[in-house]
């Protein structure tokens, strides 16, 4: 059996009763935002009069930064703004969840606030009409840290029918994806799909087509959606790139790109060329790739278990094992986008698609 939290076990009918009273016209906005650690999202609630219509409607706020590794105790209030808004799939309308940047004491972005930068060069690139979307690998765990559903002293069988599987011995905690599928969808996060990965408690959703600053606030907004649905069942959601050892795959967040000429006739060149661009600066941009300067990536970038070898840039017409995929389709039709396959799990989306409008768009020489 696997180790679910104290909390999951609490009545949930006790909960209903309170959670159904009315709040006398007022609204819960819960603020959302990313942490020191580049990787954690912390979130707290306040009342607003009346509901908000739009993110100007929103008050900044502030937290306690020396709790959250962004600040030292002697001087600790950060700042947040807030940068984009969605319903509230936990507490329902009216209310709503806010994702927010994070400034210092000096109106300054904090450390671990690549959106501010991310944003600047979307808007330089805005006519390119750059679309991106992401897959977002994650493994289910206990609270002991253990895969969700694994025999607690060995292993599963091996890999092979998990990916896309069906039935209790091939798909674990299909109940949670579910939920947090349709949290999504009521928050308006623009969630594409979901499926089963190749190791068992392993599991995948996509988000997108988004484009420019979009696909960061949409992705990390389902992040927070996945750890608070886990909550209620339980269980861990991590985005750890390689969370067992051995042969299982590891966790990615394959990252989908195209611009308004890649998907026009004859976008094919263009696609070339940005790959081309991308193979002169692999290193640059698996140091962005993860949260530690690529050290994650290495455990995961092997060339083994549908990955290329983080040392070596490769490019592939539906080749899983190399660092850029052009789908066979889009070598058909001759337009179309390309997967970069390096991104980890726990990538910042602001990060990675900072690095790729940089590379593809910019055209910057070393």
């Amino acid at each position: 059996m696997a180790s679910l939290s104290v909390s999951s076990r609490l009545n949930k009918a006790v909960r209903q009763q309170y959670m159904s009273l009315p709040q006398g016209g007022k609204c819960q906005v819960t603020y959302i935002w990313i942490d020191g650690t580049g990787e954690g999202l912390r979130n707290k609630t306040r009342t607003l009069d009346i509901e908000p219509t739009s993110i100007e409607d929103v008050p900044e706020w502030n937290f306690d930064g020396s709790s959250t590794y962004q600040a030292e105790g002697s001087n600790s209030d950060m700042y947040l703004v807030p940068v984009c808004m969605f319903r509230d799939p936990f507490t329902l309308d009216p209310n709503k969840l806010v994702f927010c940047e994070v400034l210092k004491y000096n109106r300054l972005p904090a450390e671990t606030n690549h959106r501010a930068a991310c944003n600047k060069l979307m808007e330089q690139v805005k006519e390119h009409c750059i679309w991106f979307g992401m897959e977002q690998e994650y493994t289910l765990l206990g609270t002991d840290g253990h895969p969700f559903s694994w025999p607690q002293n060995g292993y599963p069988g091996p890999q092979g029918p998990y990916y896309c599987g069906v039935g209790a011995g091939n798909a674990y905690g299909r109940d949670i994806v579910e939920c947090h599928y349709k949290a999504c969808l009521y928050a308006g996060v623009k969630i594409y799909g979901t499926n089963a990965e190749v190791m068992p408690s392993q599991w995948e959703f996509q988000v997108g087509p988004c484009e420019g600053i979009d696909m960061g606030d949409h992705l990390w907004v389902a992040r927070f959606l996945l750890h608070r649905v886990s909550e209620d069942f339980g269980v861990v959601a991590t985005l750890d790139p390689k969370p067992m050892k051995g042969n299982w795959n590891g966790a990615g967040c394959h990252t989908n790109v195209s611009t308004k000429q890649m998907r026009e006739e004859e976008g094919l060149q263009y696609i070339e060329q940005a790959i081309e661009k991308l193979s002169k600066k692999h290193a640059e941009h698996i140091r962005v790739y993860d949260p530690r300067g690529g050290q994650d990536n290495m455990r995961r970038l092997t060339g083994l278990h549908e990955t290329s070898n983080i040392e070596d840039f490769s490019a592939g017409m539906a080749n899983r094992g190399a660092s850029i995929r052009i789908p066979r389709q889009v070598g058909q039709e001759k337009k179309g986008y390309f997967e970069d396959r390096r991104p980890a799990a726990n990538c910042d989306p602001y990060s990675v698609t900072r690095a790729i409008v940089s590379t593809c768009l910019l055209d910057e020489e070393d």
